[in-house]
């Protein structure tokens, strides 16, 4: 493990338990570990930063999922086929990965996100079953959700990867008219999945600062937890609110990535 203060490290853990909070809730919790990664860890290559990355992810969105399993109704059998087809989707979008640029996908992302945000804010019942309870889920559904949900949107995170966890809670939403909590607990166990494939490859490839990561993911672990009972207590107009500060928090990520 590389030589990193002490008070580093404290930062470091707290960024790691508020990640963890944000991405049980609503996703999106890569929004703030990834850069304080990058922001703490300057002189460490790229791949030992997104390797470790995951090593926490992995801890804090596996304690959420068990967390919510326990008290929100979650279909499991679908959760996992999807989160199947999304590792697959992942693995062939970091296969293309390097042919394309960034400066091109950033834009067309920032045009989804404000899209999906102007939807949610014009859509008060969206994401409340009880109001909005929509037709009856069949079988063409949970395929659709499969394919285009989990391979898809697997696709974007091998290729792109920001907001993966938030397009998630927002197509599984639409696709399968889950509320919001309902819809954050099944993302969680898709995002186990997605997490395990990456991990794999990265641990595989000696790319994880083993050290740092467990003790990043004991927060990332307990922030998470603490964000499930949240969401499942407040709920589906509560994670409404943190998904619109998330969506537009991640938009002005990109945009200051994209013109600085």
């Amino acid at each position: 493990m590389p030589d990193i203060s002490l008070t580093m490290i404290v930062v470091l853990c707290l960024a790691a338990a508020a990640a963890g909070w944000i991405d049980a809730v609503v996703g999106g919790g890569g929004l703030l570990l990834l850069p304080a990664l990058l922001l703490g860890l300057p002189h460490v290559p790229a791949a030992h930063i997104l390797g470790t990355n995951k090593a926490v992810a992995i801890v804090g969105t596996s304690g959420a999922a068990v967390t919510y399993l326990r008290k929100a109704p979650v279909k499991v059998g679908t959760a996992v086929r999807i989160g199947l087809a999304a590792l697959v989707g992942s693995m062939t979008g970091a296969f293309f990965a390097a042919g394309i640029s960034s400066d091109v996908l950033r834009p067309v992302i920032m045009v989804v996100l404000l899209a999906v945000a102007a939807f949610v804010l014009l859509r008060p019942s969206f994401g409340r079953a009880a109001a909005d309870p929509g037709p009856p889920v069949t079988r063409a559904r949970t395929v659709t959700a499969i394919v285009l949900v989990g391979g898809g949107i697997g696709f974007y995170d091998g290729l792109f990867g920001p907001g993966t966890g938030t397009f998630l809670v927002l197509a599984l939403t639409a696709v399968l008219h889950l509320d919001l909590v309902t819809a954050s607990a099944n993302a969680k166990i898709v995002n186990v999945c997605t997490n395990a494939g990456a991990l794999a490859m990265f641990a595989y490839q000696g790319t994880v600062l083993w050290q740092l990561a467990a003790l990043m993911a004991l927060f990332n672990l307990a922030g998470a937890m603490a964000g499930a009972r949240t969401a499942l207590r407040k709920g589906s107009e509560f994670v409404r609110g943190v998904l619109l500060m998330v969506v537009f928090a991640l938009v002005a990520k990109l945009a200051f990535d994209q013109w600085t």
